[in-house]
């Protein structure tokens, strides 16, 4: 682990898990071993992809800092 997070959305957290530990995404696969360490579930796209915004934000970042 780098100490860096990885922050995105998706609609299959397990699925994504996976392609994140087999390399099959660009961002992460030089950066395994991943471990989950924060999620939230909603019912709404648009929201979580706001919320995702939010979260590469400054301020996100500072919240899942303080969170985790």
């Amino acid at each position: 682990m780098d100490g860096k997070f990885y922050i995105g959305y998706t609609k299959n957290l397990r699925g994504r898990l996976l392609q994140h530990e087999s390399g099959q995404v660009t961002s992460t696969k030089n950066r395994r071993s991943l471990e989950l360490v924060y999620f939230e579930a909603g019912l709404s796209k648009e929201k979580a992809l706001q919320r995702e915004k939010y979260f590469k934000s400054g301020f996100g970042r500072r919240y899942l800092k303080n969170r985790i």
